[in-house]
């Protein structure tokens, strides 16, 4: 069973102006390093080639697409890829959802996992493309918002990858560009804690290790990161011990899940244990700083026997009993000599 406390927030932001300052923030953010378009790496003396956007009605000199949208709404823009090796080039081109990966950076799916957001509502005007050494191409696209897509954050990217067959012992070669989109005005950033427990393992007669065990959801509708701090402590706050200082969760789009694993050492066993996990979500502003939003702070149980003080009191229990026979039993021992 877990509970939350919701603190106050750490500062006060009107609500369009805020959600106006994240997208901002979210563009500035992802300019340094959530794919963005560079040469793909390739095999020596193999071709080399480089994904741009294409200058047009939606800006010039663009590193990324963003695009702030309603539902319904469709978009018409397109997609540079220059040869820069020596060789001709044959390229597929796909659109493709984002993830976070297992170690905490932001990808695209693979042409085999299927897209259900950026990746199915973008189309390529054409799949494939061939180019000269030192040529390049222009593609168009469009990107059409569903009349039910979800309000909030939606990432994903256009990903180019050699045609030719790969042996299988290679990883894929691909360059990729990221693709943004804002589905309406909202800002309702959330990060909610589920399935938090703590277990004890360690000395039965003294203190031993608390693996306290917890997954991190973003339940809004904004990318997030978040700090976070765990304590343990017996019944009464009795015995608290917090954990070392614990790496930030990582980037987490809109319905993504963060499982965390933080182990506290040093715990006694005190009965009944409260492990209080406090979330503070993150956001950075159009000048590149990290910020607080508002935070929470969640608990859940665990039991840890306190062997020590069972075989204390069973001693204790077990000597009571045993003077106070020797105490009933000294009267009649008397009586029998008079």
């Amino acid at each position: 069973m877990s509970t939350m406390q919701t603190f106050s927030p750490r500062q006060t932001l009107n609500g369009r102006f805020l959600w106006r300052v994240v997208v901002a923030a979210l563009a500035a953010f992802l300019l340094a390093g959530a794919f963005l378009a560079a040469p793909a790496e390739a095999a020596e003396n193999g071709p080399s080639w480089v994904v741009d956007t294409a200058d047009g009605s939606h800006g010039s000199g663009r590193q990324n697409y963003d695009y702030l949208v309603e539902r319904g709404d469709r978009i018409e823009d397109a997609l540079v890829v220059v040869n820069d090796g020596p060789a001709p080039i044959d390229l597929r081109l796909y659109a493709a959802d984002a993830f976070t990966t297992e170690t905490a950076q932001l990808d695209l799916r693979t042409r085999e996992h299927a897209s259900t957001g950026v990746g199915a509502w973008l189309r390529m005007a054409q799949e494939r493309i061939s180019l000269q050494p030192g040529e390049s191409g222009e593609i168009p696209f469009t990107v059409t918002v569903p009349d039910d897509a979800t309000p909030g954050d939606h990432m994903g990217g256009i990903v180019t990858t050699s045609a030719s067959t790969s042996n299988g012992t290679e990883p894929e070669r691909r360059a990729a560009i990221r693709v943004h989109l804002r589905v309406g005005d909202a800002f309702q950033p959330k990060l909610s804690v589920e399935d938090l427990s703590v277990n004890f393992s360690g000395d039965p007669l003294g203190a031993g290790l608390a693996m306290v065990t917890y997954t991190v959801r973003n339940t809004g509708d904004t990318m997030l990161s978040a700090e976070q701090s765990v304590t343990v402590a017996g019944p009464f706050d009795s015995f608290g011990v917090t954990a070392e200082p614990i790496e930030n969760i990582p980037r987490l789009l809109p319905g993504e899940i963060w499982r965390v694993s933080v182990p506290i050492d040093g715990v006694v066993p005190s009965g009944l244990l409260a492990a209080t996990v406090t979330v503070v979500p993150l956001y950075t502003d159009p000048a590149g700083s990290t910020g607080p939003l508002a935070g929470s702070e969640h608990t859940g149980n665990g039991w840890a026997i306190p062997w020590l003080l069972l075989i204390l009191g069973v001693g204790a229990l077990v000597a009571v009993v045993f003077v106070r026979k020797l105490r009933r039993s000294a009267p009649q021992k008397a009586g029998g000599l008079a």
